[in-house]
């Protein structure tokens, strides 16, 4: 074993000849060409890279054996190595003398050499690597990850295409453009490669490091078979094309590729957006000016870019096809037409969501009532947009008993947990068994004859309220728990009386996502009182945030009205066997006075007398008989009495039993409901010629008549 000193170097002549060793081993892995150089940068030793013969000659100057681009930069490269010991880095570009084609990327180390003594500077080590392949290797592996990573953020076909070309430009490509197949964007299947020929294309996305000429390129486009862009779409492999060489089918498409070669473009790259057999578009990159040319190992670059891509792409199909069959469930679902409510006008504004499906809803109510409803089910997809429709469809139903808004959504809760249920009982394969029916509803009825606004919440929020001059406000309704939730806190009725001409606004879904942030814009859009209802929906909907609009939502306006004078008459009646004849009286006064044609009048009389004898009968006093002359003629019947009536058919030889069958008999529409101290009995004449129904009693279990 060789003597070591206590400085740990080796004795003088083992040592030398292990520095030696050490020096060649070195210098014949070394990656880069070694250069000495000194203060007038000519070279005094030269090293190859990987052994080759130096590039540099002892004698010359740097620039004789290499060319670069930036002289001047790497003359003050070796400038600061003079000045220190630390070593000084310049990325530039260059070639070595005598080489062909484009110039190279050069990574140059510059570091002073001293000398072992006294330290007296013996010249400058320059170190010049090739790294043009390690450029290129990680410009490809950054555009690779800039698609894992920026593509996919949505479930939307063309704002994939939009994040695929923006992640591209301008450090992978100068100009890029996605062209996808027009079933696709409509969310159908796409076409197999032999059937892709003849398919118009449409323009998704397109970006551009130069500012590109407008209207560079028709939208919808149809490739011709005999050129890269068909070729490619034909076998689904990428195509590299040399665009100063291969111009022969550049007519194809005139004004984009006139617009492309003005602004530069000198390479080209086509890849396929291709899935299992089926493609969906064509990716199209260009190169332009002093970058450098797409080369063969680009081609297995945009292959993973155009798979990874297709696959986000085709997911947002997929998704968007479900969303358009959902958004068709909807509206089917929801009101088709918007019919006229008695001193009441309504307009709504409804955007079909990706994650709830929301629903609203405007019921007639006996005395010219309407009922307002608006809701949303958590959660997108056909599923929820079906449960959207069997609330909606309960609502309806309970909405005839005439109960008020708190025990209306109190049995509307009911009816939801059953539909839980049901999910639940569901396979547990099944994703919708691991989905809670969450959803929220308000509801709330409008009287115009006493302008009150009665409103209960289940889960939702509290509607704004427009005064007539503009100023919005909102009233203190109770809240309660949303539906299906198991929060047993009960609901409860909020009644405000507002101004004739306020506007109601009820909301679901967007409109009420971030309430601290929605209500802002949500009620500048509203406080314009010189608008309709309609242009306040749209006024509404234009201060709606992009996200609200994409989860969905349903805004529901109405425009407060009153009946007119003299179309409400009150008559405070005897608890007595007299009553009957007084309220035909009334009647038949009134009709006269309004004009009531004279079958019409004739009905109302009898169902008037019957609904009074009713009272009398079966009620408690105080009795009192109201008529209101709106779209239809109502008459209505108060009474203290708790026991509501039941409709039955009399037999042939029954003495009574006859009161309320002859009241659906002459009325369109008649039944009870409950006041806080009794019941009102009423029924409804139709003031125009048609068909009347026998709708059945509203009560179970009731006195007969």
């Amino acid at each position: 074993m060789q003597d070591i000193d206590r400085s740990g170097r080796a004795a003088a002549g083992e040592g030398d000849a292990l520095e030696g060793a050490l020096l060649t081993t070195l210098l014949a892995r070394s990656t880069a060409d070694l250069v000495v150089l000194d203060d007038r940068l000519r070279v005094i030793w030269a090293h190859g890279a990987h052994g080759e013969a130096a590039r540099h000659r002892v004698g010359d100057r740097f620039g004789d054996g290499c060319l670069l681009d930036d002289p001047p930069a790497f003359e003050a490269l070796v400038g600061q190595a003079r000045a220190g010991p630390e070593p000084h880095l310049l990325r530039t570009t260059g070639r070595r003398t005598g080489s062909e084609g484009p110039s190279r990327s050069l990574l140059l180390t510059a570091q002073r050499l001293d000398g072992p003594d006294d330290g007296t500077p013996l010249g400058v080590l320059v170190a010049v690597d090739d790294v043009t392949e390690g450029e290129r290797a990680g410009r490809r592996a950054a555009a690779v990850a800039a698609v894992r990573e920026s593509v996919g953020r949505t479930m939307d076909v063309t704002a994939t295409a939009r994040e695929l070309v923006d992640c591209l430009v301008p450090d992978y490509a100068g100009i890029a453009a996605a062209d996808l197949v027009v079933d696709v964007l409509h969310g159908d299947e796409p076409p197999p490669a032999a059937e892709v020929e003849g398919r118009p294309l449409r323009r998704a996305a397109v970006t551009s490091a130069v500012t590109l000429p407008e209207h560079a390129s028709v939208d919808l486009r149809y490739v011709p078979p005999r050129t890269p862009f068909g070729r490619a779409l034909a076998d689904m492999r990428p195509r590299l094309v040399d665009l100063d060489s291969e111009v022969v089918w550049l007519d194809a498409d005139p004004e984009w590729n006139r617009a492309v070669r003005m602004a530069g473009a000198h390479s080209l790259l086509i890849a396929p957006l291709a899935l299992h057999g089926t493609v969906l578009g064509m990716l199209t990159l260009y190169r332009l000016g002093g970058d450098e040319p797409f080369c063969a190992a680009d081609l297995e670059t945009v292959a993973i870019l155009a798979t990874r891509a297709a696959l986000t792409m085709d997911n947002s199909r997929r998704y968007q096809h479900d969303h358009t069959i959902a958004a068709t469930v909807q509206r089917r679902l929801l009101p088709q037409t918007a019919r006229p409510r008695a001193a009441l006008d309504t307009a709504h504004a409804h955007r079909v969501g990706r994650d709830s499906s929301c629903w609203y809803d405007t019921i007639a109510l006996p005395g010219a009532r309407t009922a307002l409803v608006v809701g949303a089910v958590a959660g997108g997809g056909i599923e929820s947009a079906a449960a959207m429709g069997q609330l909606r469809l309960v609502v309806r139903a309970l909405a005839e008993l005439d109960l008020g808004p708190d025990e209306l959504l109190a049995r509307l809760d009911e009816s939801a947990a059953r539909l839980a249920k049901e999910r639940a009982a569901l396979p547990t394969g099944d994703p919708l068994h691991r989905e809670p029916l969450i959803a929220t509803c308000v509801y709330a009825v409008y009287d115009p004859s006493t302008r009150h606004f009665v409103t209960a919440c289940a889960g939702g929020t509290a509607p704004l309220i427009v005064s007539p001059e503009g100023r919005v406000w909102t009233p203190e309704v109770a809240p309660g728990p949303a539906l299906g939730s198991t929060d047993l806190a009960p609901l409860a009725n909020s009644v405000v009386s507002v101004a004739e001409g306020s506007v109601l606004a009820l909301r679901a879904g967007g409109f009420v996502r971030e309430q601290e942030l929605a209500d802002a814009p949500l009620r500048g859009a509203l406080a314009r009182p010189g608008l309709g209802l309609n242009e306040l929906c749209d006024a509404a909907v234009y201060a709606l945030p992009d996200a609200a609009l994409q989860e969905g939502a349903v805004l529901l306006l109405a425009r407060t009205g009153t009946l007119p004078p003299g179309h409400v008459v009150t008559a405070d009646l005897a608890h007595a066997r007299t009553s009957p004849a007084e309220a035909r009286d009334i009647v038949r006064e009134k009709c006269a006075v309004w004009g009531i044609d004279e079958d019409i009048a004739r009905g109302t009389e009898l169902v008037a007398s019957e609904l009074v004898t009713n009272a009398v009968r079966y009620g408690a006093p105080p009795v009192r008989m109201r008529l209101l002359l709106s779209d239809v003629l109502t008459c209505e019947v108060y009474d203290d009495g708790a026991a509501a009536p039941q409709l039955r058919h009399p037999r042939t030889m029954d003495e009574g039993g006859r009161g309320l069958y002859l009241v659906a008999r002459f009325a369109a529409r008649w039944g009870v409901r409950p006041t806080d101290t009794g019941k009102v009995l009423w029924a409804e004449q139709p003031l125009h010629d048609g068909t009347r129904r026998r709708p059945a009693s509203s009560s179970p279990e009731s006195p007969e008549t």
